[in-house]
């Protein structure tokens, strides 16, 4: 416990004592002949952020989601597009199996009426 509120005000000192000062200094030359010095102290609280990095930085990864979900997506495509003509393939090679089935079950049937036909002369002799 003593330790989180030790680092919080550690964190709240370096936040506070991080302060930016910029000192703009303007003279101007007055019409009667005298010069006039202004001088202009800007300061910024807290730690300064600057913005545009920030932007550049969302920007490209942005950009390099957008190009990783364009992968992604094409290789779904591709995964796809694989296993259709995979099921294809194995669609035709079951339609074939079974038409030699059906052949090679009418060729067994036809042996089996011949025999039955040799079978019935015989027995009739």
């Amino acid at each position: 416990m003593k330790k989180n509120i030790l680092s919080g005000l550690i964190a709240a000192t370096l936040v506070v004592s991080c302060t930016k000062s910029t000192s703009k200094t303007e003279t101007i030359e007055n019409p009667d002949g005298s010069v006039t010095t202004t001088t202009t102290t800007v300061s910024e609280n807290g730690i300064g952020v600057d913005t545009s990095k920030i932007n550049d930085v969302k920007e490209k990864t942005e950009s390099r989601i957008d190009e990783t979900s364009r992968k992604i997506d094409k290789a779904a495509e591709d995964a796809k597009n694989k296993i259709d003509a995979t099921a294809d393939k194995t669609k035709e090679n079951l339609n074939q199996a079974g038409q030699d089935v059906k052949k090679a079950a009418a060729k067994g049937a036809s042996k089996v009426e011949e025999g039955a036909k040799k079978l019935k002369e015989d027995l009739s002799k």
